[in-house]
């Protein structure tokens, strides 16, 4: 149904497989630090109106691309959609962030709640068929129609999507869904048991319309105590990897779990139950990425994990950051002969106040800097 990738190497990266460089692509690459992504949001009238329009959807997918030389794009839209299907009002007011009209706060809340019908996020499924459609913009030496990159499908994680379910909004101290954890532990299970279930049939209908690797953005699993973690939120991203598709129309589909402030648990993370890992673990900037390779020991690839605020510093301490990054991780090819998996991104979500050239120079390091690793340079 799709045409071939001209630029796979991404989906090799997740999946331990050589490449000429590093790939890179960056969360929330398509957003306000953009000016053309403030003319289309500004054209839709609201950042809903702008997920929801399939045709403003793809245009701020691709974006970045233009400006780029990205290794892949990542579905414009956000990690609340499958509450909001589940009828709890999402809406985004300009600088307060996602709210929901309708929180879960007790026993006739938590009753209420059921997996979506899939057709209620139908504008998702076919932004992600147009954008790779739209992907298709280039020929190879043969003259027949090639992808530019892959497409990244995504939803916020069971634990993340409680969090704002429960509280409402963002938080500070999560005191309002941590309340319910504890007072009612059988509450809140209830709830991480149909949004696993949600959040794996949500993505698999990603993957189904044409995303070619998933993600879950675990963003306040760290917020967790040790214990906590385990029990309300690796379990359940567990529980979704378990049921999400491996393998789509002949492509293996890879699976990325970015855990902010997960450090402290990545062998947990890595090391799977029942012979279900994820690909990719994502890091944010406070783990040390050669640590983090010798901890797992390349049974998975890792993403990331630029400090963002980098991309504030001069041309050269962009430079210089970008390539100590890339220097921990070290050599793709391990000792053993085998191979590491590495996918350069930020640490986080890129700023809206991050200057658009400072991009420029972080990709094109990235690029140069990985292929003289490569050489042996």
């Amino acid at each position: 149904m799709f045409a071939p990738l001209q630029n796979d190497s991404f989906l090799r990266a997740c999946l331990r497989q050589p490449t000429e460089h590093t790939p890179v692509w960056l969360m929330r690459q398509a957003g306000r630090y953009l000016a053309e992504y403030r003319e289309t949001r500004a054209k839709a009238g609201s950042f809903m109106g702008l997920a929801t329009n399939t045709a403003f959807a793809t245009e701020v997918t691709l974006q970045p691309l233009e400006r780029y030389a990205l290794d892949a794009a990542i579905l414009f839209s956000d990690i609340l959609t499958v509450p909001d299907a589940m009828g709890l009002g999402l809406s985004f007011a300009i600088g307060e962030g996602p709210r929901f009209a309708h929180p879960v706060r007790d026993e006739a809340d938590v009753a209420r709640l059921a997996v979506p019908d899939m057709d209620k996020l139908r504008y998702v499924f076919d932004a992600v068929g147009s954008i790779r459609k739209a992907l298709e913009t280039t020929t190879d030496a043969q003259g027949r129609r090639v992808g530019r990159v892959p497409l990244i499908g995504f939803s916020g994680s069971p634990w993340t999507l409680a969090c704002y379910m429960v509280e409402g909004a963002g938080s500070d101290d999560y005191r309002l869904v941590k309340t319910m954890m504890y007072r009612r532990p059988d509450l809140m299970h209830r709830i991480l048991e149909i949004n696993a279930d949600a959040v794996a049939l949500y993505l698999n209908t990603q993957i189904e319309a044409g995303a070619q690797a998933v993600m879950v953005f675990d963003s306040w699993g760290g917020v967790l105590a040790d214990g906590a973690f385990q029990e309300f939120s690796l379990a359940y991203n567990r529980r979704v990897l378990k049921q999400l598709k491996r393998e789509h129309a002949g492509a293996r589909i890879p699976h990325i779990v970015f855990t902010k402030g997960g450090g402290l648990w990545l062998e947990q993370i890595a090391q799977g139950v029942d012979g279900v890992a994820p690909d990719v673990i994502g890091l944010d900037w406070t783990m040390n990425l050669g640590l983090a390779r010798r901890l797992t020991g390349d049974r998975v690839a890792l993403q990331g994990n630029l400090d963002p605020n980098v991309l504030f510093a001069a041309p050269e301490q962009i430079r210089a950051e970008a390539t100590k990054v890339l220097e921990s991780f070290g050599a793709p090819r391990n000792a053993q002969g085998g191979w590491g998996g590495h996918v350069f991104n930020l640490g986080h979500g890129i700023s809206q106040h991050t200057p658009p050239e400072a991009v420029s120079v972080l990709v094109d390091t990235v690029h140069e800097v990985s292929r003289r690793i490569r050489a042996g340079g």
